[in-house]
């Protein structure tokens, strides 16, 4: 036990504290609020507080617990909503009302409910970390698997079946002559990165419903991407839409420093919308993490590693898992902040210098991966933050420092926005290296997804390198050739990358109806490009029907898509190549 000697912020420095660890949770004054030792200077404590200091005086006591900053893990995580530390909100708004006050503590796992357990392993069976013992249905999209817990194994003495609380024994495994009691709860310090046995390349499509991700850019399960924009452009809902859609098992959505508004309609759109792949509330596959920003500075960094935590937990059971974070430069503010009361030599812009460092422990827990335990068994974490820069000043350090890390870009353009173009990703900019982990994934579905992706982007390319000439003579002057190219190039930015994340079809669109969309329109310069060669002009192309029909595509519901496109492309030969106005 020891005694404040300094407040500063969120930065307590007590005495007393000797025999303490470095990232040893406390509890400071008499309201017991949560906080991480960072450093130890004799038997002084340099002591980061999770919550709100107003009102601590020098002298008041602080406790050290003796126990690292943790996650529960076990049934009851699926559908909740955590602040930075795991309090669940849905029990602080039960027990104290919509405002929180401080010191106030709720269990991240219900005590009290009972969940149905279903041994999957029998007495005298030998089991080890990692190994599957039973399961419980969670959700109807979830099941629970109850997994050994880390540095256990032995053999099976007793397994129960029925209903238990997560605090109940459910199992009994001898571990070096003495019988360890199993829960369906674990606990995990957050900071630490979960064990595995090997590790793989990213590989297979993250299936998002976005064209311009799942297409052009496309990011593999197991990869790392980030979502840098400035004010404006769309940051939070492409984020949103990932974690609406991506075809996951269970996607995983931290608020870290948001506005309370974003994520107050983030939580409400959840209990209506519907997985498309299922039917069910998308509820029963999320987990929320709303850190907003009027919530204290310095928990923006446990919310990260809380959120990675339970996506690797759930990785351990075999599922492919999303986290998408929003945003990783307030986390980076609240680095800055607490270097800056710690005394500490500043780096770039202020920035801590281990700022890349700490990116990197957090984005490098994503990956596909063997699990410990039954073989056989692969999960993924998939990362996606957003980042943002200041002016939408990409050298600036945060985004900088997250570039080195990862391996998708999706790069948010400010033009773009102002156009009113969504999602205002630029296709000049923007990058996937997961082009060949996702090759043969597409090959099932499309055969020549990549020649269509090429020839686009190089469309998209070329008709940038004429903007200028456009600019300075006038779109009239350029050949017809030029004309025929930048009229495709613009279908394709219209009506392929462009997509409404609040149309009730083209919000969600399935990577067969986004091949087939991108098909036509290149299939309409072939043909246009054949009218060209006949003697044709370019207005006659203009005018054809074809261009507004190629342009409600994207309206055509999924489950039909493949045959109305198709019935399209026939219409499609007949008009452009005869000459004939099709209705």
């Amino acid at each position: 036990m020891g005694k404040i000697w300094r407040v500063s912020g969120p930065l307590v420095i007590a005495e007393g504290m000797k025999g303490s660890q470095v990232y040893e949770v406390v509890e400071i004054g008499e309201e017991g609020l949560v906080g991480e030792i960072v450093g130890l200077e004799g038997d002084r404590a340099v002591i980061q507080a999770h919550e709100d200091t107003l009102g601590l005086k020098v002298g008041a006591v602080v406790i050290g617990t003796g126990r690292i900053l943790s996650a529960e893990l076990g049934p009851g995580l699926v559908g909740s909503i955590y602040d930075g530390l795991q309090k669940s909100l849905l029990a602080l708004s039960e027990n104290t009302g919509p405002f929180i006050k401080r010191g106030v503590k709720a269990s991240p796992l219900p005590r009290d409910k009972k969940w149905q357990f279903t041994p999957q392993v029998k007495v005298g069976d030998a089991v080890s970390q990692g190994d599957i013992i039973g399961i419980v249905p969670e959700t109807n999209l979830i099941e629970h698997r109850i997994m050994v817990p880390a540095g256990i194994k032995g053999t099976v003495k007793e397994i129960r079946k029925g209903d238990y609380t997560v605090e109940e024994p459910i199992a009994w495994v001898e571990h070096d002559g003495e019988a360890k009691e199993l829960t369906m709860m674990q606990r995990w310090p957050v900071r630490k990165p979960r064990p595995y046995k090997q590790r793989f390349d990213p590989s297979g499509l993250l299936t998002t419903g976005m064209r311009i991700l799942d297409y052009m850019f496309p990011l593999a399960l197991g990869g790392k991407a980030a979502i840098p924009g400035g004010f404006g452009t769309g940051k939070t809902v492409a984020l949103q839409q990932l974690a609406r859609w991506a075809r996951t098992h269970l996607n995983i959505y931290v608020g870290c420093g948001e506005r309370g508004n974003e994520m107050s309609d983030v939580l409400c759109s959840f209990r209506e919308l519907k997985d498309p792949n299922t039917g069910r509330l998308l509820q029963e596959k999320e987990i929320f993490i709303a850190n907003t920003s009027n919530m204290p500075v310095v928990a923006r960094e446990a919310s990260i590693f809380v959120g990675i935590t339970m996506a690797e937990y759930f990785r351990d059971m075999g599922y492919d898992v999303l986290l998408v974070a929003d945003s990783t430069s307030r986390w980076a503010e609240a680095m800055r902040e607490m270097s800056g009361r710690l005394e500490e030599m500043p780096g770039e812009e202020g920035f801590p210098s281990y700022m890349g460092s700490r990116l990197s422990s957090f984005y490098e827990r994503a990956g596909m991966v063997e699990c410990l335990g039954n073989p056989g068994r692969r999960g993924s974490v998939t990362v996606a933050g957003a980042v943002s820069p200041p002016g939408a000043d990409f050298s600036e350090p945060v985004t900088q420092n997250t570039l080195r890390i990862i391996d998708a870009l999706y790069a948010l353009e400010v033009s773009l926005a102002n156009k009113r173009h969504f999602p205002a990703i630029s296709w000049l900019t923007s990058y996937s290296l997961y082009v060949d982990a996702v090759r043969d994934w597409w090959n099932e579905y499309d055969a020549g997804w990549e020649n269509t992706r090429a020839s686009a982007l190089r469309l998209l390319q070329q008709e940038a390198e004429l903007e200028e000439i456009v600019r300075l003579v006038g779109p009239e002057a350029l050949p017809e050739g030029d004309k025929l190219l930048l009229l495709v190039s613009r279908m394709i930015r219209e009506d392929f990358l462009q997509q409404s994340a609040y149309h009730e079809v083209d919000t969600y669109c399935v990577p067969t109806k986004a091949g087939l969309m991108l098909k036509t329109i290149m299939k309409f310069y072939e043909l246009a490009q054949e009218m060209l060669s006949a003697g044709s002009g370019i207005e006659s192309i203009r005018s054809s029907p074809m261009v507004y029909r190629i342009s409600r595509m994207k309206d055509i519901p999924n489950e039909v898509a493949e045959q109305r496109i198709k019935e399209l492309w026939a219409e499609m030969e007949q008009g452009l190549v005869t000459g004939k106005r099709v209705p």
